[in-house]
């Protein structure tokens, strides 16, 4: 029998591999070395992406600093759907999805933003498995603040012990375990096969 009753799920890299090394050469094809420079620009600006991920930019806001960025060589459709196809689906872990529905809560739990939200991922028909999603940019912090782990309880009403969380980045896993949660990092199929065995939920 398991101790858990809600099982938390991050989003990229887990269930969704991202790769914008594609991206980053589309835009080298629309302006020779567009995508490097905006591939510099974006990692010298990170705090840029954590603000919309929390929230604390609009996604025009965001836009208006991409497209500058993009030295206007492209427009505003262009540039979401480029920078949104980025994502393709792990199947084998997603194939755990119903299984699991039937026995626990099912949350997603992501650092994410508004523009991936609505023409990256909400397509993806596995997110039905889900009884809820957690959103950074809606709640308004992300992993490993405190702030999104407490939001994810307030939604499932299951004590803290009860939860386990899954995640690629074991800073988030650590974060998790800080408000009284367990917690695995994600590094491939087998392993999370294996540990959700060894913890009783398979």
């Amino acid at each position: 029998m398991s101790k858990y009753s809600v099982i938390v799920f991050d989003l990229g890299n887990v269930l969704i591999p991202f790769d914008y090394k594609p991206m980053i050469l589309k835009f080298n094809g629309i302006y020779p070395g567009l995508g490097y420079k905006f591939e510099k620009l974006y990692a010298d600006n990170y705090r840029l992406h954590r603000e919309f991920e929390k929230g604390l930019l609009t996604t025009e806001q965001f836009l208006a600093i991409m497209l500058d960025w993009m030295e206007n060589k492209i427009g505003r459709d262009e540039f979401i759907k480029i920078f949104s196809n980025v994502f393709t689906v792990n199947e084998e872990v997603v194939k755990l999805l119903p299984g699991l529905k039937k026995k626990y809560q099912l949350v997603l739990l992501s650092n994410t933003n508004p523009i991936h939200q609505k023409y990256g991922y909400m397509h993806y028909p596995f997110l039905k498995n889900f009884d809820k999603l957690i959103l950074s940019h809606e709640v308004g912090a992300v992993k490993p603040e405190e702030k999104i782990y407490r939001a994810v309880e307030k939604f499932t009403q299951r004590p803290p012990a009860e939860h386990l969380f899954v995640d690629d980045i074991q800073e988030y896993v650590d974060g998790a375990k800080k408000c009284g949660w367990d917690g695995v990092q994600f590094v491939g199929y087998e392993k999370l096969v294996e540990d959700l065995r060894t913890k009783n939920i398979l």
